[in-house]
Order: C-alpha cells, then sequence, then structure tokens
C-alpha cells in the first residue's frame, strides 16, 4: 500500500464497523485487494522510461520551450508562446498514427548519441511561420499543400536553426550536436526504427499570432539509452553538487565574451520645461549644459564607465577613450 493508499482513522472506524456488522467478509477484503494488485501487461507497450526520466525529460524540454519561445519571438517578430503540453512513452507506430497523414517533420542526427530525433510540426503552424517568414501576417493552414523547393529550403533552415537549441537544453545532462538530414511531410515513409520500439513524446503547445498547434519531439529510446543513468534525480543533485570542469567554465566565459554591449557617448544633457518641449519645431537649437571643451562621458548600457573624445575614424564618427571612470569618480585629469 502507498502512502497515497493510508486510510484515515474515520475509514478504518468504518471498515472494522462493517466487519463486525457482517456486511463484509475478510475473505471478500481479501480477494478485492488481490483484484486490484493484478494488472495486464501489454508487452506491445513496453515502460522503457521510469516516471522520474520522464520528469527529468520534462524538465529538458520545458527548457527548451522556453528558448524556442525566445529564438521564434525574434525571427518571426511577432507573438509566440510555446510550452510542454505532455511527455509520454509510446511504440512508435502509435505516435506516427497519431499525427496528421501529411505534416511537417524534420530528422536530425544527434551525435555522439546514435540514431534520429523527429520534430513533426502541426501544418496550422508550420505555415503560418512560413507567412511570417516571407513578409505575411502568419496565416496558417491545417493541411499540407505541396511545398516548392523555395518554401522547403525556407521551413528546412528556420528549423535547423531552431533544434539547434536543443543542444543547449541538454547540456546540464549531456553534449549533444543537432544535425539535420532530411526533411519529410508523411510520416509512412519513415522507417527511423521498429514500429513496436518505445518512444518518448514530448508534445508542446505552441501559438504563432493567431495560429496555434502543436509541435512533437519524438525521441527512440535506443538514441537515450547510453545516457539513461544520467536522467534520474540522483544523477542531477550530484551533478548539481559538483564543481564546474575547466571546459564548461571556457564554454560559459567564451559565451560571456561573445555577448553584445551596448555604448553609448553621451554629447550632453539639457533641462527645458514642457511648455518650451511643446513649442520645439524643426530648426530650433537646443543649448546643453555640456562645454564643447569638456570631455564625454561614455557609458556600457546606462553605467557611465570611461571619459572620451570625439573624433573620425575611415569617415565615421568614433570617440577615443580617455580615461576609466571608478567608483562615479573620474580618473584622470583634466
Amino acid at each position: 500500500m502507498t502512502a497515497g493508499e493510508v486510510l484515515s482513522q474515520s475509514e478504518i472506524d468504518a471498515l472494522l464497523a462493517a466487519l463486525s456488522a457482517g456486511e463484509m467478509s475478510a475473505e471478500e477484503l481479501k480477494k478485492e485487494e488481490e483484484g486490484r494488485r493484478v494488472k495486464t501487461y501489454d508487452f506491445r507497450r513496453a515502460l522503457r522510461f521510469s516516471k522520474d526520466q520522464i520528469r527529468s525529460l520534462t524538465r529538458i524540454h520545458e527548457n527548451f520551450a522556453r528558448l524556442l519561445t525566445t529564438f521564434f519571438s525574434a525571427q518571426l517578430r511577432t507573438y509566440v508562446q510555446i510550452s510542454v503540453a505532455s511527455a509520454d512513452q509510446i511504440p512508435y507506430e502509435e505516435f506516427v498514427r497519431s499525427i496528421p497523414k501529411m505534416t511537417i517533420i524534420n530528422v536530425f542526427e544527434v551525435p555522439p548519441l546514435d540514431g534520429h530525433v523527429l520534430l513533426e510540426v502541426n501544418p496550422n503552424i508550420a505555415y503560418a511561420m512560413l507567412d511570417r517568414v516571407m513578409g505575411g501576417r502568419g496565416a496558417s493552414m491545417d493541411k499540407v499543400e505541396h511545398l516548392t523547393e523555395i518554401e522547403t529550403r525556407i521551413m528546412s533552415s528556420l528549423f535547423d536553426k531552431a533544434f539547434a537549441h536543443w543542444r543547449d537544453a541538454w547540456e546540464s545532462v549531456a553534449e549533444v550536436d543537432p544535425l539535420f538530414v532530411d526533411f519529410e511531410v508523411n510520416p509512412q515513409f519513415l522507417r527511423m526504427i521498429a514500429p513496436n520500439d518505445t518512444v518518448v513524446v514530448i508534445s508542446l503547445n505552441t501559438q504563432i499570432g493567431e495560429a496555434r498547434g502543436m509541435m512533437n519531439v519524438c525521441i527512440p529510446h535506443v538514441v537515450l539509452e547510453p545516457i539513461m543513468p544520467r536522467l534520474s534525480v540522483h544523477y542531477w543533485m550530484q551533478a548539481q553538487k559538483k564543481e564546474r570542469s575547466p571546459e564548461e567554465a571556457g564554454r560559459i566565459e567564451r559565451r560571456i565574451r561573445a555577448a553584445q554591449l551596448p555604448i553609448v557617448a553621451e554629447l550632453g544633457t539639457a533641462v527645458v520645461t514642457v511648455g518650451e518641449f511643446l513649442q520645439l519645431e524643426v530648426g530650433d537649437v537646443i543649448q546643453l549644459k555640456q562645454s564643447i571643451h569638456e570631455p564625454l562621458v561614455v557609458k556600457i548600457g546606462h553605467i557611465p564607465k570611461f571619459i572620451g573624445q570625439p573624433g573620425k575614424r575611415n569617415k565615421k564618427l568614433a570617440v577615443q577613450i580617455l580615461a576609466m571612470i571608478e567608483g562615479g569618480e573620474e580618473s584622470y585629469d583634466e
């Protein structure tokens, strides 16, 4: 009996009262309990993943969904919301039956793991993305028409770039390098694994503008088998305790160094009244507090960081760094 099946004191009292009054016999109770214990096992639906591992896969793909939301928002310039709807283990043939007969399927290799991973995108979503990329408003279609070579190339390129974020979602568990290998619209033509082999399917609720639909990540058990122990909570807790490896620290440092920072050379500031602001017209001159002989303040983001002087370089405006600003004080000689 599990913790969720423990009887309360009132239930125990009612059960004892029923036994004492003869309303229920101990034999009947025993048979009922044995009946609950026996379950029919379908060998065609062999459970290869534990609940613990399914929860870990859900967490990984929740992170993947957040990365996809950011990526597609930037690429499509429209409202995008992607979240994990479910994570289930089913036979591969059941997955093929569950998706439309004509849909958008992207096939990826994920070295160093063996095998292929599928990203299936509902046509309703895929066509909305295609329309946005080609300058439209995001019109969707619920069935796959004949795709031109240009449309196929655009979709392939878009989903190839999107699935590259799968690497980032998995980096705490394993280093994988997704590689786009095929684009298909008919799932019946895919003979990736045996029909009865177990796959885990992570379904993603997806909204692109006004269009809604599903994206499915299909991962065969044989692909994840070498790293199955890493999908346990115990491994995750141990991994969190470990210090970062030099390779991981180097990777983080490279990403930080590659991050872009806005630099602003501030010419000066001025204060005007609301009345003066409302009367401003083209050609009016606003006098700044800054003297032409004073150096400029150079800001990193919104933080004053350097003192500089304006100039030109290669026929473009430029600013030369004269000194650093430390602790809000200028470390230079005026």
